[in-house]
């Protein structure tokens, strides 16, 4: 196979895999139809929609504000109220020095890695060594990578400890 063979098929592979991706990034909606069917049973008076709607309006605000709020709070706050939910005596108290999560919310299953900077001074010579261990315990129990590597480090930006999670 010649070399402008082999250039026009890589050229035709990549168009089509493009293609593809692309055809695929906009279909998370169900469809027109199913749309159509659900805004005349909305409009009807005594639809069948009008007797749930009510009653599950109410549980999808709540569901939407608590979704709103917990997008609101940082990673940290995420990560210290999951410790402070789940998490052992010395756990809590470790995870109460974080100041600051980077990298828990963007996960792909093949190299994952997360950040926790704290309060503690000294680098790992310091006192924030065994505490270190802890947090990146707990960051393991709140995240699940099958790849993932979680750092801990002082204020100074200088490294305590790390761990798999």
């Amino acid at each position: 196979m010649g070399m402008k063979t082999k250039i026009a098929l890589g050229a035709v592979v990549g168009i089509v895999v493009i293609g593809a991706v692309s055809a695929n990034a906009g279909d998370s909606d169900t469809g027109s139809a199913d749309k159509g069917a659900s805004a005349s049973a909305d409009r009807q008076p005594g639809g069948a929609k009008d007797a749930g709607a009510a009653a599950g309006a109410d549980a999808g605000e709540g569901k939407e504000k608590a979704e709103k709020a917990k997008k609101k709070a940082s990673q940290a706050e995420q990560f210290k109220a999951f410790v402070e939910e789940n998490g052992t005596a010395q756990e809590k108290e470790a995870v109460s020095h974080v100041t600051k999560v980077q990298g828990a919310d963007e996960q792909n299953d093949i190299l994952d890695t997360a950040d926790v900077y704290t309060d503690f001074t000294g680098g790992i010579m310091g006192e924030g060594t065994g505490p270190a261990k802890l947090i990146a315990s707990a960051f393991a129990d709140w995240k699940q990578s099958e790849n993932g590597l979680v750092t801990v480090y002082d204020a100074d930006g200088e490294l305590l400890g790390n761990g798999q999670f």
